[in-house]
């Protein structure tokens, strides 16, 4: 008789929770299939039903980590404050950086070479981002702010990404500097795109 299928949606969750579990507990180094199968209690073959090779089980820990990301994102309210609402944003990227830093790895770098982003892997950032726009949309609709909104948004967000590199590696000092650059960081930013924009070249 062939052998039954292994994979359920029960076990697949199992396995990515557990993979980016091990990702974070164990990095990037010695993150393999056998090892997310073995903490999964699980077999390899099985991890293979349901992602194909540890590729595919990169890419789920890729699109879960944008879910994740966008979910948390999505519950910053939108308020009167139209600045305000756009950077509070930032601080909800940050934390969440912080809470999964080599799973903002895996998303916004390329630490596995048998993984390489494609266009629906791209599509999911690309979804983020668009939270971004959506709250810079509305800054330049009351005047706050001047420019392409998917621009700002890339500058903004590779300021948070870089930020938080920086911050992960202990180079933002103190503290209390660490909260004063990204205050610098974030409103420098803004303030550039409050005035008059140039044009696109």
């Amino acid at each position: 008789m062939p052998r039954a299928k292994q994979r359920t949606p029960e076990l697949r969750d199992r396995v990515l929770d557990v993979a980016i579990t091990t990702l974070g507990e164990e990095g990037i180094a010695r993150f393999t299939t056998r090892r997310v199968a073995e903490r999964a209690g699980t077999s390899v073959p099985a991890v293979y039903e349901l992602f194909d090779d540890k590729a595919g089980l990169v890419r789920a820990m890729f699109f879960e980590g944008f879910r994740l990301l966008g979910a948390e994102l999505a519950k910053v309210p939108k308020t009167d404050d139209t600045r305000g609402d756009l950077e509070r944003l930032v601080p909800v990227f940050r934390l969440f950086c912080r809470a999964y830093p080599r799973l903002a790895q895996v998303m916004f770098s390329r630490p596995f070479a048998d993984f390489e982003p494609g266009p629906d892997e791209l599509a999911a950032g690309a979804a983020v981002r668009e939270i971004f726009v959506g709250r810079i949309q509305r800054c330049i609709d009351k005047g706050l702010l001047s420019g392409d909104p998917t621009d700002i948004a890339h500058v903004l967000l590779a300021l948070a990404q870089g930020l938080a590199v920086q911050e992960a590696g202990r180079w933002l000092g103190t503290s209390t500097e660490i909260e004063r650059r990204w205050k610098v960081g974030v409103t420098s930013v803004l303030d550039g795109f409050g005035k008059t924009a140039p044009e696109p070249r």
